[in-house]
């Protein structure tokens, strides 16, 4: 019974974790949602129908660069969350800093390319139309200077988060709104730019969203920094191998994108175009949501598998499914029922074909935002794995194959609304390839979250040498100290170091109810686990109290003075291995005994 009350108490902790993590990866990902509607906004408005198929036809492009910085991010974060959990800070340093160097290099090439493009009329492959051409024209190459500030954009704000600054985002994010609003003002409303105005406003906008971030990792308060002396290329390789799975969902995207677009032209016409690019607009604000999820989620699941966490690891995905789907449930019943309103910001002619066409993807779209949540999780999960078929698998068949040959086939039959059932068909068709991967692996219907990751039985150890616990006071402590005497003893510890483990948990646990629990009028968990593994005894102690590095606070006191914390030092003394980690928020303390 106490071993199930830990699990459901580990859990929680975790959800609770996620969920604290969640409103500034949301924040994160809605930067370029919000930028899309104000956008739109501006081009329906005050410059024409003829703009907001430019910033359709756009969309594919712009999907294509941010797959590219995602794969960079994607790559730096997983293997940085991995050093994290072994306490290898400059490894960290020398993965951000080759990250931001790879950025600026692939960044300033991308935007080279957008600005001849624009400025030699080499799109026609984009936009056949002349009149639209040379409106799409104007568009990207005020675009173009926008590149580089997103790239590192992205990649500041991920590294923020594993600095638990996550705040200093959700301030650059605010900024940016408040300027991108200012300037597609004075641009459009006052210069009359038109699409070179929209797409001015969104990149001066994306360099102070970049520069409010930047000057934190300038500070002496950043334990991530730039450090180019010693600089070791050796992580570069893999920040690129582990990125591409994870961003080669976006690739497969961008060309479903160019032939969705290809569809809609030929069956439908611009107004198609437009349509879509409206109903995508608000649309992608919500889809910042799952973004935000996934990023959290992926950030858990990668130190997590660095510690070999079974335990976190399976309560991430449990919080996806159990947690995050339901929501995003009520979250799509709330887009559907606000269709026309939403359909109305862009366009207040019922009678106009563009009107019903949008309404309608309002209407269908949002049936496949809770499908998408359990692929994206899988899908990152199988990234963090080292699962690189089921990636690409994934990626080909959500990202590219689903939608685009279900669009072929029905956007002839029902024109607009072909392309809204394709995208709610692929969301079924991504939930039953998990189930019958899982059943391939395990030979059986799965049963448990484990088997229906298909986790490794080795990853970690096993039950039979694990034991979890919920402390909730100071009787907790005494009570479970025994407990992890008897457990080491039983899996042929020697008494001598299951006293000590023992003795070790007793002291830094009881630290926590005493004092981290009394800090502040918040309620706080903590979840510990005691691991037999081969020669050694391993104590974990997570504690979502204020921050506290022990293992800080024993190296500065003073050794002369031997009767100030005690019990501090004693563990020091005892243990093989004493390591303090603020992973995410979590206070995490490792005792090797």
């Amino acid at each position: 019974m106490g071993k199930n009350k830990a699990k459901v108490s580990d859990f929680n902790m975790t959800a609770k974790l996620l969920f604290r993590l969640l409103p500034v990866q949301i924040l994160l990902s809605s930067i370029s949602a919000i930028n899309g509607i104000v956008t739109g906004v501006f081009a329906t408005n005050y410059v024409g129908e003829a703009a907001m198929s430019a910033v359709g036809l756009y969309n594919p492009i712009n999907l294509l660069v941010v797959s590219i910085s995602t794969m960079l991010m994607t790559g730096a974060v997983v293997i940085c969350g991995k050093y994290m959990g072994k306490n290898q800070v400059h490894q960290m340093q020398n993965v951000f800093t080759l990250d931001i160097l790879l950025c600026t290099i692939v960044s300033v090439v991308a935007a080279v390319i957008l600005i001849v493009m624009g400025m030699f009329d080499l799109t026609s492959i984009f936009a056949p139309d002349d009149g639209i051409r040379a409106v799409f024209n104007s568009f990207i190459l005020g675009q173009a200077l926008g590149v580089f500030p997103l790239f590192i954009g992205n990649q500041l704000a991920a590294f923020l988060s594993l600095e638990n600054k996550a705040f200093r985002t959700t301030l650059a994010s605010i900024v940016y709104i408040i300027a991108n609003l200012i300037f597609n003002f004075i641009f459009v409303q006052v210069m009359h730019l038109e699409a070179l105005g929209l797409a001015l406003s969104a990149s001066l906008g994306m360099w102070v969203f970049m520069l409010v971030q930047a000057q934190y990792f300038f500070t002496s308060k950043a334990s991530i920094k730039l450090k180019f002396k010693n600089l070791k290329w050796d992580d570069a390789k893999e920040i690129v191998t582990i990125g591409i799975p994870g961003a080669i969902g976006n690739g497969y995207q961008t060309v479903r994108g160019f032939i969705v677009n290809g569809l809609i032209t030929t069956y439908v016409g611009s107004v198609g175009i437009s349509a879509f690019a409206a109903s995508n607009a608000i649309m992608a604000f919500f889809w910042a949501i799952p973004a935000g999820m996934l990023n959290v989620s992926r950030m858990m699941m990668s130190v997590s598998i660095g510690e070999e966490d079974r335990t976190t690891l399976t309560n991430v995905m449990r919080t996806a499914l159990y947690r995050f789907i339901p929501l995003q449930c009520i979250i799509s019943a709330f887009i559907m029922i606000m269709a026309r309103p939403f359909t109305m910001v862009f366009y207040q002619n019922p009678a106009e074909p563009v009107f019903d066409m949008t309404m309608w993807g309002y209407r269908l779209l949002p049936l496949c935002m809770p499908t998408a949540i359990w692929l994206m999780h899988f899908s990152c999960y199988a990234l963090a794995s080292g699962r690189q078929f089921m990636v690409h698998f994934y990626a080909v068949i959500d990202g590219f194959v689903g939608v685009s040959v279900l669009s072929a086939l029905l956007v002839p039959v029902f024109g607009m609304n072909g392309v809204y059932y394709a995208n709610v068909l692929n969301g079924i068709v991504g939930v039953l390839m998990v189930i019958i991967y899982s059943i391939i692996k395990n030979k059986k219907m799965p049963g448990t979250i484990d088997e229906l990751m298909v986790i490794p039985k080795d990853f970690g150890v096993d039950e039979d040498h694990r034991i979890e616990f919920n402390i909730k006071k100071m009787e907790d402590v005494t009570g479970t100290s025994e407990v992890v005497a008897k457990f080491c003893e039983d899996k042929g510890v020697d008494k001598r170091r299951a006293y000590f483990a023992s003795l070790s948990f007793e002291e830094m646990a009881g630290n926590v109810v005493s004092h981290g629990f009394t800090m502040d009028s918040k309620p706080h968990n903590l979840s510990a686990r005691a691991i037999v593994k081969e020669e050694d005894v391993i104590l974990c102690i997570k504690d979502d109290c204020q921050p506290f590095d022990p293992v800080q606070r024993q190296r500065i006191l003073d050794p002369e003075d031997k009767t100030k914390n005690i019990g501090l030092r004693m563990v020091h003394d005892i243990a093989k291995d004493f390591t303090y980690q603020n992973v995410l928020g979590l206070n995490v303390l490792t005792i090797k005994i």
